[in-house]
């Protein structure tokens, strides 16, 4: 103790040189950062005078220094500080000194910081008065920022006040919903779902009017519909459960030499939509396919060269990564498995270090656009478990579940297309399982109220 206290004695006296000296703020800093917890009869006064240094990273430190003395007569340079700074990370680390007091003197001050400018003061404050939670004053003042206007602050209020105390697992019954592949409307269809069913949902939904198998009266009709499904597909996600959507813009061809072509960018067009319903944004991944997979539409500026024509040739498509809105960590999702299914669910050897992707495109003469089975791959081992339930809403040909059950993870697949439902049977239904159940949309009624479930 008497070595650590010498050493500290040391740090004060070349911090008070460095300061006689004027010596720059970097070297200034790096004591600062040196000194560990200090003794309260410290001399403060060198730290006191660094609140008036001109670089902000000094300033910032002294207030650290500061506030590891836990003196409540510190209040009132703490307060002025919050006061008369402008700096965000100055305010909130004094905010952070008058919290670690833990006093209740310090109560009014705190309460009166819910209103200020800045949420990550707000956020400070809020962690200094949840040190007095079971006060009913502070608790019903923190309760009503459950409407605050900044949502991480709605966040802090929400986990604090509004979760569950306890934890309850997330395992239902879903057996008869396991491989199962229904022909029909997906609306329809979904509807006849329970909630909270569904692990995860990773699918690309039908182009707008760029393939034959589309066609809407508008634009505004088709991200109509993908809201509708996909708000149903919040409803029987499981929380905090992942949903992962492909799409990238289209281009609409024109109509004669007289008329311009149009693109429409479904990935932003749609993200709003999908957050309104509350998908909680985590990702965007890039996915890059070889430069000979793409419709050429750089040809003509080319030849002519001419400013205003450039067009670059689409390479890329976008994998959006979602979450369904809780206020409980990934770990909390995570413990819901036995240690058994988390060690055999692990994602060894090559992963991918960057949001960019290099796939090669997939093709099939019996479908105009398929998940090649590589970005399937990925998308299934990095956002479920195995035993997990995946589904796709417009599952096309089924490649989302051949994937998974070689991974080992159960499937449910809608496909409203009879000739692509009949190709899906060939090309799921060959693998070496017989549990699998291909059905339409009053078959899939009759059995689903057969089994005793109903939609919630």
């Amino acid at each position: 103790m008497r070595q650590v206290l010498q050493s500290m004695d040391n740090e004060i006296k070349k911090l008070t040189e460095l300061v006689r000296e004027k010596a720059g703020a970097t070297k200034i800093v790096a004591v600062l950062k040196r000194l560990g917890k200090l003794e309260r009869n410290v001399d403060r006064k060198i730290f006191i005078d660094l609140l008036s240094h001109p670089n902000k990273e000094v300033r910032l430190w002294a207030i650290k220094n500061l506030g590891k003395l836990k003196d409540v007569s510190l209040f009132p340079i703490f307060k002025k500080i919050i006061m008369e700074e402008n700096d965000t990370a100055l305010r909130k680390e004094a905010v952070s000194a008058i919290g670690r007091l833990r006093d209740r003197s310090m109560v009014s001050f705190l309460l009166s910081l819910l209103k200020d400018r800045d949420p990550e003061v707000i956020c400070q404050a809020i962690r200094g008065l949840l040190v007095f939670k079971g006060d009913k004053k502070i608790d019903d003042t923190l309760k009503k920022l459950i409407n605050h206007e900044n949502e991480i602050i709605r966040d802090i209020i929400a986990v604090e006040y509004f979760s569950e105390e306890s934890f309850p697992t997330l395992k239902k019954n879903v057996k008869i919903y396991e491989n199962v592949a229904v022909k029909g409307d997906v609306i329809e269809v979904l509807k006849l779902l329970p909630s909270e069913i569904i692990d995860l949902t990773f699918t690309s939904p039908p182009y707008y009017n760029a393939k034959n198998y589309s066609k809407y009266k508008s634009y505004e009709a088709y991200l109509d519909f993908l809201t509708e499904v996909f708000r149903e597909v919040y409803r029987v996600t499981k929380e905090g459960r992942f949903f992962v959507l492909n799409t990238s813009p289209v281009i609409i061809p024109r109509v004669g030499r007289k008329y311009k072509s149009k693109r429409y960018a479904i990935p932003f067009d749609i993200h709003c939509r999908l957050t309104d319903i509350g998908w909680e944004f985590v990702d965007d991944i890039i996915w890059i396919k070889p430069s000979g997979s793409a419709k050429n539409r750089i040809g003509g500026f080319l030849q002519h060269r001419k400013p205003l024509t450039y067009k670059p040739n689409p390479v890329v498509e976008y994998i959006m990564v979602y979450r369904k809105k809780t206020t409980k960590l990934i770990d909390w999702n995570i413990r819901q498995y036995d240690k058994e299914t988390v060690e055999k669910s692990k994602v060894w050897g090559e992963v991918d270090k960057t949001n960019v992707w290099y796939i090669n495109p997939d093709s099939d003469p019996f479908h105009e656009a398929v998940f090649p089975e590589e970005l399937c791959e990925k998308v299934v081992k990095y956002y479920s478990f195995v035993g997990d339930l995946v589904f796709d809403p417009f599952a096309g040909r089924g490649t989302l579940g051949k994937v998974a059950v070689a991974l080992g993870r159960k499937f449910f697949m809608i496909e409203k297309d009879e000739k692509y439902f009949s190709y899906m049977m060939q090309f799921v239904g060959k693998l070496k399982e017989n549990s699998f159940k291909f059905m339409g949309l009053e078959e899939f009624k009759r059995y689903v109220w057969g089994n005793g479930n109903k939609s919630s």
